[in-house]
């Protein structure tokens, strides 16, 4: 399994935090699980509205796949307007994997 990790910070004087997360789960989250080998996601904010989203993929090359194949440019768009800077981007291999039984929402 493979993990691909945006660190963001959005402007909380401009836009909602909340309404962020909404953005992201009505307007992201259907098309990443489009994404061939899509394994799942986490989404971590802060009060003072930093955070980060890690998503799972069955392979480096799936998660590639969806970098280079435009989805993160549109996903990353929808936000761009909202960032107090341009968002971090990490890939990892996972080692360990211990998810909770429910996640919120």
């Amino acid at each position: 399994m493979y993990s691909r990790v945006t660190l963001f910070e959005l402007d909380p004087l401009r836009f909602d935090l909340e309404a962020a997360v909404d953005r992201f789960t009505e307007r992201v989250l259907p098309d990443l699980r489009e994404q061939p080998g899509y394994e799942g996601v986490y989404v971590l904010v802060s009060p003072d509205a930093k955070g980060l989203v890690v998503s799972f993929w069955d392979s480096q090359a799936d998660a590639d796949a969806a970098l280079h194949g435009g989805f993160y440019a549109a996903a990353v768009e929808r936000f761009v307007t909202i960032f107090s800077a341009p968002p971090g981007r990490e890939g990892y291999d996972v080692v360990v994997a211990d998810a909770p039984a429910l996640a919120p929402g």
